[in-house]
Formats: structure tokens, C-alpha cells, sequence
């Protein structure tokens, strides 16, 4: 039978070749630029505003219907 090479024992070296990799695959994103990042923060607080306005407004729809179902 052949003999089975030893596992390699976890924890030497594993944490090193991890953060390499890791450094590696960052190296592959292309990140936003400041302009794309300013477009999509305005986007996201235009959203924001929108959706605040739109769940304040049901919601003083609901507590006038609850007020007139309670009268």
C-alpha cells in the first residue's frame, strides 16, 4: 500500500497564505471613483427622502381612519 503523506497541521503558514490572498483578490476590484460614489450617495439619500415622506404620509392616512373607525 502507498503510504499517505501527513496532514498538513492547521494554523502554520494558513493565516499567512490567507491574507496574502486576500491582498491578492483586492488587488482585482476596481473601485468607485469619487464622482461615482457622489452619484450614489445622492441617489441614496433621494431614496431615503422619498421613502420617509411616503411612510409618513400612510401613516397620518392610518391614524385618521383609526380616529374616525373610533369616534
Amino acid at each position: 500500500m502507498a503510504e499517505k503523506k501527513p496532514a498538513k497541521a492547521k494554523g502554520s503558514g494558513s493565516a499567512k497564505k490567507f491574507f496574502k490572498d486576500v491582498r491578492f483578490e483586492l488587488g482585482k476590484v476596481i473601485w468607485p471613483g469619487r464622482e461615482e460614489i457622489a452619484a450614489s450617495t445622492v441617489v441614496v439619500l433621494a431614496a431615503m427622502a422619498f421613502f420617509a415622506v411616503f411612510i409618513g404620509l400612510i401613516d397620518v392616512v392610518f391614524v385618521n381612519l383609526i380616529k374616525l373607525i373610533s369616534a
